[in-house]
């Protein structure tokens, strides 16, 4: 998705979705205009000649007003389009894929990716976020692509939760893997990859009734994202997770099974109780969403179908860990949240770890003001677990053959290049959940900074030369920019003996605060989709350097370590720009853009703002056009309650 078309596309969302309300209104309004129309035929015969001509004008009037709204939606369409899958579809089909001759490695075949000479082969494990935002902008022409991904779709996960209470259709959420490949002239592999061999460059990849066969890179982008972890409570095989679109239909059929089956006569009234019990682990952004999605869809659905007093025996509980929902968020959105919740009458339980779960009862331990610790159990009909993540099979295997260098047993460690660390040649990438950036603290680099900074014989930097290092330091540094060009302006602060410059001592005090902002980039779409822009581009740029300098590819070719420093100096480290992170809370909706601009809203308005983001984040056309067909419906005819 091109930057340019942001702004563009998130207007043309709030302009096509804000019509609903003037919708909604012709339905709940009807007989207000049928009781106008009849007030008409009162009128005497001149008043209702001028009626008819003032009622031709406003159709005119109208009409216009269609036609140029009609137009300019569809030119925008059209410059939003432009640079989607559809405009990439050249009509010839993809080339077809095949082995290399020879008896393979350890008994199973290579598969041949290379397609054209002089090209190296790019291979991309996975088809989420980062591996989708590398494929989109990747040049067409720098590599041999083949994607391997055991799912041959790509999902918009911000909206399953949608999908789970039928606002949004499992269609609507979902594009083909073999049309975003098919920008890059590429192959695609439905099929798991199990194992890498780094020195033989392979992957090693499985498909169930077919059996297993080797694939060979040059480079390997490894986006195969995480999975759940347990946290320490037993008995997850009777919880529901979210991350994948038969997730969603299994929860959907869930909650409308737990309805079909409490609305029985014959059902006793403690079990309808359980059955209308909700359960949601984890207080981040995916628990809560759903929360407020199934609260939007008991409120404004089920409560027209099913009897007044089963809606009264609904329960939504939200259990946290931490002392406040959402709380990676600003603390103003996090009390926001609670209140939102609480006002809905959702029990949101905080400081409390869930202990096991059973067939339909829920253990927690709760922390009590007074530092103890109380036992609590709850009679549940539905669980969802949304908490924690743990390391990808693959990812697990991938950190064990490289030992030492891989320390983090999350996820797996990358430069700030995104190469995985413990491969020479850095020919292996990481992005996503599946990889944490490990960037260089500044403490470790002391002396060298200190040296660079001030005049050679000096004791101090000066404020001047404290100006041009704060810049150049940020250029190297780029995860560090936003604290150390606040460093400048507390120069001051750290020049304690008030001389005018810095000695070592206040240089470390100041470096070892800049190393204590550096965190682990949170788990979100908008970083695996920066991280796979940025690697898009850096290959390209290695793919035309090594195409245009004959001198530079021979040099990498000859050393590990040569190739290693070429390609770093070459391309700048990556570094993430949070864009906010937005929150819908059921009629409601919270955006946290840091720095302590959060903003929250619970009017109509706000809502349509979160839907016309997430409009304009869509990877095709396609997927735009069947959302807004989605929300039409659900204005006109309300969510789908059937169960199949």
């Amino acid at each position: 998705m091109l930057a340019n078309y942001a702004r563009t596309r998130a207007t043309l969302g709030v302009a096509l979705l804000g019509a609903r309300p003037w919708v909604g209104m012709g339905r709940e309004r009807g007989m207000g205009r049928e009781r106008g129309m009849g007030m008409a035929t009162m009128r005497t015969a001149g008043g209702h000649q001028q009626g008819q001509r003032g009622r031709g004008r406003g159709f005119a009037r109208t009409l216009a007003y269609w036609a140029a709204g009609t137009g300019a939606a569809g030119a925008a369409l059209y410059c939003v389009g432009r640079d989607e899958i559809e405009a990439f579809d050249d009509g010839e089909p993809p080339a077809e894929l095949t082995l290399e001759e020879g008896e393979g490695y350890m008994g199973y075949p290579i598969v041949k990716t290379a397609r054209h000479a002089g090209r190296e082969r790019l291979v991309v494990l996975g088809s989420g976020w980062g591996a989708v935002s590398l494929l989109k902008t990747i040049a067409r022409d720098a590599y041999d692509v083949t994607v391997v991904s055991p799912d041959n779709y790509f999902i918009f996960t911000p909206l399953l939760p949608s999908v789970t209470v039928g606002t949004v259709e499992f269609r609507s959420v979902l594009e083909a893997t073999r049309r975003i490949v098919k920008r890059t002239r590429g192959a695609f592999i439905e099929a798991a990859a199990v194992d890498v061999d780094v020195e033989r460059k392979l992957v090693l990849v499985e498909k169930a009734g077919v059996g297993r066969a080797w694939v060979a890179y040059d480079r390997l982008v490894v986006g195969v994202g995480a999975q759940s972890s347990a946290q320490g409570a037993t008995g997850l095989e009777h919880c529901h997770r979210l991350k994948t679109i038969g997730d969603a239909r299994g929860i959907r059929q869930h909650i409308m099974a737990n309805f079909e089956r409490a609305a029985m006569p014959t059902t006793p009234d403690p079990e309808k109780r359980r059955l209308l019990t909700f359960v949601v682990c984890g207080g981040g952004p995916t628990g809560c969403e759903f929360a407020a999605e199934l609260y939007d869809f008991l409120a404004e659905d089920l409560r027209h179908f099913f009897p007044q007093r089963l809606q009264d025996m609904v329960r939504v509980v939200i259990v946290q860990s931490q002392e406040h929902i959402l709380n990676m968020m600003d603390a103003a959105i996090s009390d926001f949240a609670e209140h939102q919740f609480r006002r809905h009458n959702m029990t949101v339980i905080t400081n409390a770890r869930v202990q096991s779960i059973g067939d339909t009862w829920l253990r927690y331990s709760e922390r009590m003001p007074d530092g103890t610790t109380a036992e609590h159990e709850i009679a549940q009909g539905f669980v969802l677990w949304s908490t924690g993540l743990a390391q990808a099979p693959l990812a697990r295997v991938l950190s064990d053959r490289l030992g030492a260098a891989q320390s983090n047993r999350h996820a797996l460690t990358v430069d700030a290049h995104l190469r995985v660390k413990g491969v020479a040649d850095g020919s292996v990438y990481a992005l996503g959940d599946c990889a944490t950036v490990e960037y260089p603290h500044l403490l470790n680099h002391i002396a060298e900074l200190f040296d660079s900074a001030h005049h050679a014989g000096a004791s101090a930097i000066t404020r001047a030369e404290f100006a041009v290092f704060v810049r150049d330091a940020a250029a190297k540094y780029p995860a560090t920019a936003s604290h150390l060009l606040a460093l400048e302006r507390d120069f001051d602060a750290y020049d304690v003996d008030a001389s005018d410059s810095i000695d070592m001592s206040e240089f470390e005090h100041m470096l070892a605060h800049v190393d204590s902002k550096l965190t682990a980039l949170p788990a979100l779409a908008q970083v695996a989709s920066q991280e796979g822009t940025y690697l898009a581009r850096g290959l390209t740029l290695l793919a035309r350097m090594y195409a245009a300098d004959d001198a530079s590819r021979q040099r990498a070719a000859a050393s590990p370590d040569a190739r290693r420093g070429i390609e770093a100096h070459a391309v700048a480290p990556f570094a993430y720009h949070h864009h906010g992170t937005l929150a819908y809370l059921g009629r409601a909706a919270a955006a946290d853009f840091g720095g302590g601009h959060a903003y929250r809203a619970s009017n109509l308005a706000a809502k349509y703002m979160w839907r016309s983001v997430y409009w304009s984040q869509q990877v095709s056309l396609r997927t735009r056009l069947l959302l807004a067909m989605d929300w039409l419906k659900d204005l006109i005819f309300g969510r789908d309650i059937s169960r199949f």
